[in-house]
């Protein structure tokens, strides 16, 4: 089941041991950390300033992410998980197009030995 995970990360202004990060220094990590989870196939920065991360993938552990960016960047909440509807969509099309056909005769033809036009 493909999914989409939005996260809203706070990553301005971090604090380290030693110093203070930047923002991007905390984008650069938070995407590490997003592509890092098993599943994730993309993942990018998104909203007005980049502080949501969305990541598509298949079956992403949602709590996990959440729970590693609050430790290594910053408070993080988790804004949606939704299924991937187009991935559904595109299913349902390959079935039907692998339904018998039918020859110029009309009737539909299972069997190939059995057809009167060939």
């Amino acid at each position: 089941m493909k999914q989409t995970v939005v996260i809203r990360v706070s990553m301005h202004g971090q604090r380290c041991f030693f110093r203070i990060k930047k923002g991007d220094e905390a984008h650069k990590k938070a995407m590490k950390i997003a592509v890092g989870i098993s599943g994730v196939e993309s993942a990018f920065l998104k909203g007005q300033d980049k502080d949501q991360i969305e990541v598509k993938g298949e079956g992403i552990d949602t709590a996990k992410l959440a729970l590693l960016l609050r430790k290594k960047v910053g408070h993080a909440s988790i804004v949606s998980v939704a299924e991937d509807k187009e991935e559904t969509e595109k299913e349902e099309e390959t079935k039907i197009q692998y339904m018998a056909g039918t020859h110029s005769h009309g009737e539909p033809c299972h069997d190939t030995y059995a057809c009167t036009i060939l």
